[in-house]
């Protein structure tokens, strides 16, 4: 698996869990979702680290597209409102981490050509 596919299943398992966390309010036997999602959405997040992704790059896309997906899919499931200021928030939030990502690449390409650099 490579380290953007191994990313995107540690953002589906976070945010199964989150999800898993509203249902296990009324029905406990979904805490066995919530925990099993957290710990492997870590694990597949250190297996990303591993792989050669850089740690901002990589916790940046997962929090926010974890957010995002969460925000998302809540308002489909639990019926929980989803309005345009935050639909506008979540665009800043991914925004935000494609600069990091593109910030990240631009440093690569620097850090390529200046042995030592950050």
């Amino acid at each position: 698996m490579t380290k953007w596919a191994l990313l995107g299943c540690a953002i589906v398992s976070e945010v199964t869990a989150s999800l898993s966390l509203k249902a296990a309010l009324d029905q406990p036997a979904w805490y066995v979702v919530v925990a099993t999602g957290y710990i492997a959405s870590f694990v597949l997040l250190s297996f990303v680290l591993k792989a050669g992704l850089p740690l901002g790059v990589a916790y940046g896309i997962w929090g926010a597209l974890g957010v995002a997906l969460t925000a998302i899919m809540s308002a489909i499931i639990f019926g929980e409102p989803l309005t345009a200021v935050m639909g506008f928030g979540l665009v800043l939030i991914i925004g935000g981490v494609l600069c990091v990502e593109i910030g990240s690449q631009k440093a690569q390409e620097v850090g390529s050509r200046w042995p030592g650099s950050f």
